[in-house]
């Protein structure tokens, strides 16, 4: 079977089911294909099904710690270039440390305001920022 991308594909991985079907909501009006996993080995399964370009990881997941799905994505040469967003609750300088230096390509600290989590993941993507509807 042959997929077509539309735009963007990324993988939400949350296991809070109400947070979870907010950022699909927030992120599909922003243009992203999303993909949804709410453990860690449903991450990597559809991680490596599907390839997205983007996963955004929240850290405390209940079957494995979030880095330890960084770990595996990056040792897989299938998903090792796939791009990670770390979200987590804890701030600190020393966790932002770990997840940069497991494989994440940014770090962000919940809540994320919603333009500043779409603007990240735009970042990470290379693509321009969406121009804003001013009256």
């Amino acid at each position: 079977m042959i997929e077509t991308r539309i735009g963007p594909q990324l993988l939400l991985v949350e296991d809070d089911p109400l947070l979870r079907d907010a950022l699909v909501a927030l992120l599909e009006n922003s243009g992203f294909a999303v993909h949804e996993a709410g453990n860690g080995a449903t991450a990597i399964r559809t991680a490596t099904e599907h390839r997205p370009d983007l996963v955004l990881l929240d850290l405390g997941l209940p079957d494995m710690a979030g880095l330890e799905v960084v770990r595996q994505l990056k040792a897989d040469p299938m998903t090792a270039a796939i791009r990670i967003v770390a979200v987590t609750g804890r701030a600190g300088s020393e966790e932002r440390t770990r997840c940069l230096s497991a494989g994440c390509d940014a770090y962000l600290v919940k809540p994320v305001p919603p333009r500043e989590l779409v603007r990240v993941i735009r970042e990470k993507l290379g693509k321009p920022a969406a121009p804003e509807n001013k009256p």
